[in-house]
């Protein structure tokens, strides 16, 4: 899930989830599940930029991390963070000086993808956020801004709010501290933390799994 939005930052994080046997109650459209935790956002003038970009690896048949890909982003065209920014997502100037650029980070996350086997046409597998403003507001918006192409992975994803509300009945307002709270899962390290937001879906999204829901895609196609 990428979480970004009227902030000086911008994080984004994804889990991908092998989905298999051991597991008879769940599962899901393909092999993996691309959980993309919150996008940190920088924002200012032109808008808000990506400032750090985590995913996990999940393997579906025991739900543990089996590969992480995390990398902070440099700012360009607000190059300064603000002290609002450090204050709520805990990224200090000096974590984002000399990081890569947007597209650079992008490039190697296609790179971790293949590394992973996650672009082999027979490996099926969708992103899973914690909201849609990172996929069909903030990621492409940046893209579009920067004259960057958006790989066709990242046009397809779950909504873990939805699918939390599907399975539990209730809508959880506050976002993963609802989802939390309603399956009685200790929250896991600092709230707007990108890497960290990935755990906890990766942990709720296993509560759910255990509990025999089913995950779909709930997006509409681009």
């Amino acid at each position: 899930m990428f979480v970004m939005l009227q902030v000086p930052w911008l994080q984004s994080c994804a889990n991908l989830v092998q989905i298999g046997a051991p597991l008879p109650l769940l599962g899901c459209l393909g092999q993996y599940f691309e959980v993309l935790g919150s996008m940190e956002v920088l924002a200012g003038q032109y808008g808000k930029e990506i400032i750090e970009f985590p995913i996990l690896k999940l393997n579906g048949r025991t739900m543990e991390i089996e590969s992480t890909f995390h990398m902070y982003v440099q700012p360009v065209v607000h190059p300064q963070l603000t002290p609002f920014c450090t204050e709520l997502t805990g990224i200090i100037q000096a974590m984002v000086d000399g990081q890569p650029s947007l597209q650079q980070v992008l490039e190697r996350v296609d790179e971790w993808m293949a590394k992973e086997g996650l672009l082999d046409p027979n490996v099926k597998s969708i992103f899973v956020t914690c909201g849609d403003w990172d996929l069909k507001v903030m990621l492409p918006g940046q893209c579009q801004y920067l004259g960057l192409p958006v790989a066709d992975y990242f046009k397809q994803w779950i909504n873990l709010k939805k699918a939390y509300s599907f399975a539990m009945g209730c809508w959880p307002k506050n976002g993963l501290l609802d989802m939390n709270k309603g399956l009685s899962l200790q929250h896991i390290g600092r709230p707007h933390s990108g890497i960290d937001d990935c755990k906890n879906i990766a942990n709720i999204m296993k509560t759910l799994a255990y509990r025999g829901f089913i995950f779909k895609q709930t997006s509409k196609p681009f």
